[in-house]
């Protein structure tokens, strides 16, 4: 079992920054890709970026490329999604979502493949 916690959502204005956080606990954390999906009221929750267990790989969807970064801490058991330019359309709750199956070097991108999701996180973007 893995569990993961979100932190670091809020409110900000367009053009600002937010840097989330997702830790986790329970199976050792380099096995396993850790990826970011977001869901706005009344859709369908998307694929944001991910990154695999090692931390070499990373993967963004189109519309947060070069605004957001994906990283992570294996020793603090940590991945962190360091966010740019932020537009109100990026207003949603973001979860952190572990993906087993993939191994240590895969970082996919759909929502099934994903094993453990966190409680998620609320940003917000004024205009």
């Amino acid at each position: 079992q893995v569990q993961l916690v979100e932190s670091g959502g809020g409110l900000v204005q367009a053009g600002g920054t937010l840097r989330l956080s997702c830790a986790a606990s329970g199976r050792p954390f380099s096995g396993y890709a850790i990826a970011w999906f977001r869901q706005a009221p009344g859709k369908e929750r998307d694929f944001v970026g991910g990154i695999s267990g090692s931390g070499g790989r990373t993967r963004y969807a189109d519309s947060v490329k070069g605004r957001f970064t994906i990283s992570r801490d294996n020793a603090k058991n940590t991945v962190y999604l360091q966010m740019n330019s932020l537009k109100p359309e990026d207003t949603a709750v973001y979860y952190c979502a572990a993906d087993e199956g993939g191994g240590t070097f895969l970082v996919r991108t759909t929502l099934t493949e994903y094993d453990y999701w966190g409680q998620g996180t609320q940003v917000t973007v004024s205009s």
